[in-house]
């Protein structure tokens, strides 16, 4: 979850309230005005006297974000990364099927050098499984002994099918014996599902 606040903000000359929001990845403007900026899209960014000014391109938008501001900025400055997100600290152990990401691999071997890309080890910390079908969800509960019991099982899959989606995932959770925990964009193409031990049973 990111940032949000109802403010004023300044764009084209025009002064409006709107609520904007600061996600991992853009700034949302809701209201009198619709905007996303995309954050690698800004050319220069600064927070000054409680106001957090953005330039993309010849546009600058300014926000009255009062105390924020400086908050705002450092977001925007240090964005969330996306292994933050998963909960991969230095030195964990890992398991990754099925996502086929390059770059996410690349992530991975910077942050630690215990993962594999074919078969979890005893005592994973987070699994990060590729789910596209129904037919593909009992392997959570092979998947499920191979975790630590704070360990987590991260389920992704493709966006926008209506075919598989994230309420299938949560569904057949009890079966695997996991629950949901938390959701998060994994990529521009796929979601992400959280699965974690119930804590009664850890």
């Amino acid at each position: 979850m990111g940032l949000e606040k109802t403010c004023e903000v300044e764009l084209g000359g025009k002064t409006v309230t709107a609520k904007v929001q600061l996600e991992a990845t853009e700034l949302i403007v809701r209201g009198a005005v619709k905007l996303r900026i995309p954050l690698v899209e800004l050319t220069r960014f600064e927070a000054k006297a409680g106001r957090l000014q953005v330039t993309r391109g010849k546009e600058t938008i300014g926000f009255a974000l009062g105390a924020d501001a400086d908050k705002w900025a450092q977001k925007i400055r240090y964005p969330k990364g996306r292994l933050d997100k998963l909960g991969i600290k230095p030195g964990m152990r890992v398991a990754v099927l099925g996502v086929l990401d390059p770059e996410f691999r690349g992530e991975l071997e910077e942050r630690t050098d215990d993962v594999s890309f074919t078969r979890p080890k005893k005592d994973t910390d987070v699994v990060v499984v590729a789910l596209s079908d129904k037919k593909d969800l009992p392997r959570l509960e092979a998947l499920q002994p191979s975790i630590k019991k704070n360990g987590a099982i991260w389920v992704v899959w493709p966006k926008g099918r209506k075919e598989f989606r994230e309420d299938d995932v949560r569904a057949y959770g009890p079966k695997a014996r996991l629950v949901d925990v938390k959701v998060m964009s994994f990529s521009d193409t796929l979601s992400g599902l959280k699965m974690v031990i119930p804590v009664k049973e850890r």
